[in-house]
């Protein structure tokens, strides 16, 4: 729908993907991968969302996106894996607006899936706990692909702030040790590792009990379970 609207002393003719509610409190303007301009304002509004009911620990992971301590586990879509073909034509081709929106294609597929995802997760738990994967670090080791397309970044800032809204707490924890103590006991003996990395499931030396590996990690996430665990209110919120 066009309307116009004035912003920063200036009228601006936009397309709005959806009506402005509330007081408009800033904006900004942001740029595309193929070169379409946006504003962006942040409005004031009351949240009538539903609060969801009860806690969750989620492990992030690459094999999937996330595992949830219930033993819900969220599939990685792979989307720059789905384009990747196209893009490589394209790019050998040197028709760069062709590359551009095919990058744009990516972006907005990978946004759209984690926006789908968090809200779900949000919108059903009051507590959510989700282990402080080291993004940037992993970043720049060889599973720097599938880090990227992973998109634990954005996934975790879709998940605070739709928690905010449904009126909920989102917490982060440190993740070490989890993979390793056992949910039930508290013994240290899973695997560890990039050796360990290929165990996905493992039974505890002390008290026998079998564990999935990812469903054990976000049991000790929510639990707080871990060797020098500390749960700590993500910034900003």
């Amino acid at each position: 729908m066009g309307k116009r609207r004035i912003f920063q002393k200036r009228r601006y003719r936009l397309w709005l993907h959806r009506p402005i509610e509330g007081k408009i409190l800033c904006g900004s303007f942001a740029e595309d991968a193929r070169g379409r301009w946006y504003l962006n304002l942040q409005c004031e509004a009351e949240s009538n969302l539903p609060v969801g009911a009860g806690e969750v620990g989620i492990d992030l992971g690459l094999r999937t996106l996330a595992t949830l301590s219930d033993g819900t586990k969220v599939d990685r879509q792979r989307v720059t894996q789905r384009y990747e073909e196209k893009l490589a034509i394209a790019q050998r081709a040197g028709r760069k607006a062709r590359a551009r929106a095919i990058h744009a294609k990516i972006t907005n597929v990978r946004k759209d899936f984690l926006h789908r995802a968090s809200n779900a997760i949000a919108s059903k738990y009051a507590r959510i706990v989700v282990g402080n994967v080291n993004a940037s670090g992993l970043a720049r080791s060889p599973m720097a692909k599938s880090v990227y397309d992973a998109g634990w970044s954005m996934f975790c800032a879709f998940l605070a702030y739709k928690a905010m809204r449904h009126r909920g707490e989102y917490l982060e924890a440190d993740e070490a040790w989890t993979t390793q103590a056992c949910s039930d006991c508290g013994a240290i003996g899973g695997p560890k590792g990039i050796a360990g990395l290929r165990v996905r499931e493992w039974v505890c030396s002390e008290c026998g009990a079998l564990h999935d590996r990812d469903v054990n990690a976000a049991k000790n996430l929510l639990s707080g379970r871990n060797v020098g665990l500390q749960l700590t209110e993500s910034p900003g919120l």
